[in-house]
């Protein structure tokens, strides 16, 4: 039985993190989770034990966040939290037998720092950004050191690009984030035709997101087709039913709210024109499975949507995190089935053409049979195929 400290950094990569230890755990193994950046949620849900204090950060941490979401870092006491955290790290590198990083060169460093035997899922870098990946100063001396055992690339370019520049091996064994879809693939595929709706995770840009995304749907309202389509909405715990209730109600949405729903607490359903959107907690891999295709304002989701072999459509925020280079990025890292309205000369002109998108990818699901296919065909070297959990668990006991 090995004691194992999960070292992660970000919400996307939390789930990762919880899935691995859920494997491991089954395993027999100890597992314990240092989550640098956020709450820790995913480790919870799965009971394992966080260690150290925990906050929330709006931006989520260092990455493609707008200069203003640097700013609020720093003074939101990120530095201090930070140095905090490595040095709980390093504290701890005794307890066990090796730390598992999931992320980018944040957790690398940490431990690095605490000169302990590391194994690296390296989500949070890809060759396709560039066409070669450039690691930020110092990665790649941290993953050149004694420590550093192996490394697992999130796609089959970056681990060859890698492979080449390190001079050691880097493994494509998956990600770990598809492994929650696996329940889903023996339910039918006979469902009505739904649109997923992801505005994102953190506070307060969801919320920002949220009525970017009203504001596509009431422009089109009027378009009789979209009765026949179900819109439903991903939402966060932090965003309560009252909230919505209160933006909607200002947006002019009608409540469809039942009875049993109030009792049952179990979502929230509105209409304006001809179309209905639904508002649900708890959901996200259930509708993001049964959506034809998603409208993302988010990072991990996305990734998942494109991984089950769904077209996305982005529409640019205004940060800190979904940024405008934030999307470009998340394009290039998934691949053309990642549609975006990017040349716009206004507000306006950016709602009108994400629409014309929603029609596009609409009319090329129903009528070009070669286009889901290709999609799938883009999921498997852009994100792979499932049970990557037991195939990096499986590698690492094979150190």
């Amino acid at each position: 039985m090995s004691r194992i400290l999960l070292l992660s950094n970000g919400h996307g990569e939390d789930l990762s993190g919880s899935l691995l230890a859920k494997y491991f755990v089954k395993n027999g193994d100890h597992v314990d989770a240092l989550p640098i950046v956020g709450n820790g949620d995913n480790y919870k849900k799965v009971n394992i034990r966080i260690i150290g204090k925990t906050k929330q950060f709006s931006t989520g941490g260092v990455g493609y966040n707008s200069f203003k979401g640097r700013i609020l870092e720093i003074f939101g006491g990120q530095i201090i939290y930070f140095l905090k955290k490595l040095y709980l790290s390093y504290q701890l590198r005794n307890k066990y037998d090796f730390y598992l990083v999931i992320g980018d060169i944040v957790p690398v460093f940490f431990a690095w720092f605490s000169k302990k035997n590391f194994f690296t899922y390296l989500v949070a870098y890809s060759s396709h950004y560039e066409g070669k990946l450039n690691l930020p100063w110092p990665c790649k001396f941290f993953l050149l050191s004694k420590y550093a055992k192996k490394i697992y690339a999130r796609d089959l370019l970056t681990s060859n690009d890698l492979t080449q520049q390190l001079g050691k091996k880097v493994s494509f064994l998956g990600n770990p984030f598809m492994d929650k879809f696996s329940f889903f693939e023996n339910q039918s595929n006979s469902l009505p035709f739904n649109i997923g709706l992801f505005p994102g995770s953190r506070s307060p840009e969801f919320l920002e997101n949220l009525q970017l995304i009203l504001e596509v749907l009431e422009t089109m309202a009027e378009l009789k087709y979209f009765k026949e389509v179900v819109f439903k909405f991903a939402i966060v715990k932090a965003l309560s039913k009252e909230k919505i209730c209160q933006i909607l109600f200002q947006r002019k949405w009608i409540s469809l709210e039942k009875k049993e729903q109030k009792e049952k607490n179990d979502g929230l359903e509105f209409k304006y024109g001809f179309i209905t959107i639904n508002f649900n907690w708890n959901l996200f891999e259930e509708i993001l499975f049964k959506s034809k295709f998603v409208i993302s304002m988010a990072g991990t989701a996305s990734e998942q949507a494109i991984g089950l072999g769904k077209p996305v459509i982005q529409i640019e925020g205004k940060g800190p995190q979904f940024t405008k280079s934030f999307a470009d990025a998340q394009r290039r890292l998934l691949g053309r089935y990642v549609f975006c309205s990017t040349n716009y000369k206004n507000k306006r002109d950016q709602i009108n053409q994400t629409i014309n998108l929603i029609i596009k990818v609409i009319y090329l699901i129903k009528l070009d049979k070669k286009f889901l296919t290709s999609c799938l065909d883009n999921a498997k070297l852009r994100i792979g195929q499932n049970n990557s959990c037991i195939k990096i668990i499986n590698d690492i006991n094979m150190s």
